[in-house]
């Protein structure tokens, strides 16, 4: 990940928005099962894999389209990832989709300032008040519809790694804290922060200090493995170390790509992490995860998707790969 970024902070907040909230005097114990319980998520039918289906259909492969498949009949999140005309719109019409289908939808919001500090996902909000009003306007457009949040991936971890400036890390911390709770006032809306992977931010310590300082004390919990490619048994031995340090906060764990685990230890860099070969399709989404801690399996990166233009021609990060989308469900 880098560690540099462009441009100049556009607002600061006062010394005291940066300080974190109170620790609890005592945390409740969250039920088994946790906001998700008996929960099941809604596919998302607008996405490129439905398309490359009917595609490799029109196209005589069948055998790809059914591959395909695998991808565009499964639930995977819906990201929102800039302000451009018509997000709120389109957030709108999944909840409202979802809950004539009787299913839980599952977005992921992405526009955080200076997100991923310059790297292949570089962007988001112009500055503190243009998130404040995106998180306004998702939050309008999700009321009165139950949801799943995933909030900001990345944007914790590299917060603690560095690439931030301190007035900007404070900006990003009450940022978070702001929407958890702005999101927070629709009873039917759960927010997972995300808190990155198992191999990022190795002292847990410093992490859940992080993560309570951007809010997570006011959330369902957080996100782990995001668009990475951990397996399941050390994202749940991660999960379960960070959460005895925020009082048995739950998690959920994104497996959409950890079929065969990491790549090798041999390999590093971005080869690493942006679009590595040899990389499968993970367990389903589901509630059903056999420990009280882990609220679900999701599949929040959309398989299939780019992780960046990082060589192999590989598009840009976001774009469909219709040739990774195969790769991944072979």
């Amino acid at each position: 990940m880098p560690s540099t970024i462009l441009g100049s902070a556009t607002s600061i907040p006062s010394p005291s928005a940066s300080q974190p909230p109170a620790k609890p005097k005592s945390a409740a114990a969250k039920p088994a099962g946790g906001a998700l319980a008996g929960k099941t998520f809604y596919v998302d039918r607008s996405g490129p894999a439905t398309k490359q289906v009917q595609d490799f259909q029109s196209a005589g492969r069948d055998g790809d389209a059914q591959l395909i498949r695998e991808i565009a009949d499964r639930p995977n999140a819906t990201w929102f990832a800039d302000s451009s005309t018509g997000y709120t719109s389109r957030a709108r019409k999944l909840v409202t989709s979802a809950a004539g289908a009787g299913k839980l939808p599952v977005l992921t919001m992405y526009n955080i300032p200076h997100r991923d500090c310059s790297g292949h996902s570089a962007g988001g909000a112009s500055g503190a008040d243009a998130y404040r009003s995106y998180v306004a306007s998702m939050a309008n457009a999700l009321r009165g519809h139950k949801a799943v949040v995933i909030l900001e991936p990345d944007a914790v971890a590299q917060a603690v790694q560095g690439c931030l400036d301190e007035g900007r890390k404070a900006e990003r911390f009450a940022l978070l804290r702001e929407a958890i709770g702005t999101l927070r006032k629709n009873s039917g809306v759960s927010v997972y922060l995300d808190a990155g992977n198992p191999t990022w931010i190795t002292d847990t310590g410093k992490l859940a200090a992080a993560l309570r300082q951007a809010g997570v004390d006011r959330s369902n919990g957080f996100s782990l493995n995001v668009a990475n490619f951990e397996t399941t048994a050390r994202n749940i031995s991660y999960g379960t170390e960070l959460s005895g340090k925020l009082d048995g906060t739950h998690f959920v764990v994104d497996t959409s790509r950890n079929g065969n685990g990491p790549v090798g230890a041999g390999t590093s860099g971005d080869a690493r992490w942006c679009n590595p070969v040899g990389r499968k399709l993970g367990e389903p989404p589901t509630t059903r995860t056999g420990n009280t801690l882990v609220d679900a399996y999701l599949w929040i990166k959309r398989p299939g998707e780019s992780d960046g233009a990082c060589g192999n021609g590989a598009p840009p990060a976001g774009q469909w790969w219709a040739d990774y989308a195969l790769a991944l469900a072979r």
